[in-house]
């Protein structure tokens, strides 16, 4: 029997928050543009807000990005980079590791992985690793039997497959081989494996130190091989993203601002008769019907849609006091507080976060000169970041300039941490905006945007979040979601 939405949507989260959940979200959702769909078996994006004519009351206030030479690229097409783009990585990563004669790599952080090979894969506390040479033609690949037709259907040219952590010698039950035996130090089957697949040179580039014990088993199983740590190569290329990554990254963004929109028009369509928790439920539900409808899945198959998602969120009052609060999202919206919409977005693993901080103006339609000055303080640290975050510059000075600012401006109570950290497909990535990092910043790397003010005693705090793009004159922001008072001062 077909289920239709309403059905689906009775029971669960959905259902704490009572029968006139649909219609609110219907009457919303009804204000947003529905852009056309792309052509079958073609990717998108169909949600161009730089052609699009919105409708929705929010949307129509989203800014035009800036043009010129530190400007955001224009949004890819493409779901998630190509196969070439990793195989470029591997010989750029070779490429640097040549001055140390390493033509050999194991990485077993399943971001390096990814990043060097494409496979996206679920991580556990079953050991996964890759392995390559520089005359391979694809990668070797210690792995899971759970995970054995994922692995098998990429760039995959050889590996060792293990049935289940921990692992019995000998036993494969999905091959009909159940048995009770000693238990299989995967670590050294891991060397095991490499070694009769054949190491090209004398040394492994790894991404990490061994502790001594694997040093040990390395020694033996692999006498004559040298572990050397190239994880500062790696997260040196991590660091600097690529054009097809920010187009990528821009593209994610189109559909992040839009959600944010939408949150923005539930709030002031329903104001005080909701809760925080509500305004997630329904924006993070229009924010994936919006994106997934517009990647090509191609029915469910491996490798199509990988790490694609967007979700928004939303706190009010007290719990925008605390940087990360423990406290439940499940509160009432109501007026002289601030708020917060919070959410991120990514596609093919590309893309970041974006935070927008909202005063609510009281009964009689003032707002809170204290929430004022605070919001003032921590926006005007953004636009500082923004400025300043250009190539050449150390991150240390951005972080000190900032927070300068704040004790000028007398908010110093109100600082609980850095400006901003690094972003990447991991979210938090090196370096940081802080005043201890002295990495000089090179042009593509990419930051989170928070030089927040938080107050628990009045329940009030504004920690804003962006992805800032290092420029040559100046950074650039992804997000199109205004920063003006016109957008983020409301009366519900």
């Amino acid at each position: 029997m077909k289920t239709n939405r309403r059905d689906l949507l009775k029971g669960g989260t959905l259902a704490l928050l009572g029968s006139g959940f649909l219609s609110r979200f219907d009457k919303v959702a009804a204000m947003q543009k529905t852009p056309t769909k792309p052509a079958a078996g073609k990717s998108g994006p169909m949600i161009d807000i730089l052609k699009s004519q919105a409708t929705g009351v929010s949307e129509k206030m989203l800014l035009k990005p800036r043009t010129g030479e530190d400007a955001p690229p224009t949004p890819a097409t493409y779901d998630r980079l190509p196969l070439e783009w990793h195989k470029d990585r591997v010989k750029l990563f070779f490429e640097r590791a040549a001055d140390q004669d390493i033509q050999t790599f194991l990485v077993r952080n399943p971001l390096n992985t990814i990043y060097l090979t494409g496979y996206w894969h679920t991580t556990t506390e079953r050991p996964e690793a890759t392995f390559m040479n520089k005359q391979d033609q694809a990668p070797w690949f210690l792995y899971p039997a759970l995970d054995r037709d994922l692995v098998t259907t990429w760039w995959f040219g050889d590996g060792l497959m293990y049935f289940d952590f921990q692992d019995a010698e000998g036993a494969f039950p999905h091959l009909g081989i159940v048995q009770q035996g000693r238990t299989v130090d995967l670590f050294r089957h891991m060397l095991k494996g490499i070694k009769k697949h054949g190491i090209q040179g004398n040394k492994i580039g790894i991404d990490g130190e061994l502790v001594p014990s694997e040093a040990a088993k390395a020694r033996e199983v692999l006498p004559g091989i040298q572990f050397v740590n190239v994880n500062d190569i790696l997260i040196g290329m991590r660091m600097v993203k690529t054009p097809e990554e920010l187009a990528l990254w821009r593209r994610a963004y189109l559909y992040l601002d839009r959600c944010h929109a939408f949150a923005r028009d539930y709030i002031l369509t329903h104001g005080t008769d909701i809760m925080d928790y509500e305004v997630s439920v329904a924006a993070s539900y229009w924010a994936e019907q919006q994106l997934l409808s517009d990647i090509n899945l191609h029915g469910g198959q491996p490798h199509f849609g990988v790490s694609t998602s967007c979700h928004v969120g939303c706190r009010v009052g007290q719990l925008c006091g605390y940087p990360h609060p423990n406290q439940p999202r499940f509160n009432r919206i109501q007026r002289g507080m601030s708020l917060q919409i919070d959410g991120g977005a990514k596609i093919g693993g590309c893309g970041g976060e974006n935070y927008r901080m909202f005063v609510i103006a009281d009964q009689a339609g003032k707002y809170n000169p204290h929430h004022v000055k605070l919001w003032e303080v921590s926006q005007h640290s953004c636009d500082m970041q923004v400025e300043m975050q250009k190539e050449g510059v150390v991150c240390s000075n951005i972080a000190y300039a900032i927070h300068k600012y704040q004790v000028e401006q007398g908010v110093q109570k109100y600082v609980y941490h850095r400006p901003a950290h690094g972003a990447g497909w991991e979210g938090h990535q090196l370096p940081e905006l802080s005043l201890g990092d002295y990495t000089m910043l090179q042009k593509g790397m990419c930051f989170s945007e928070e030089p927040g003010l938080f107050d628990p005693e009045t329940g009030c705090g504004f920690n804003w979040s962006d992805t800032v793009v290092t420029g040559v004159k100046s950074g650039y922001r992804m997000s199109m979601v205004p920063y003006s008072k016109e957008y983020l001062f409301i009366k519900l």
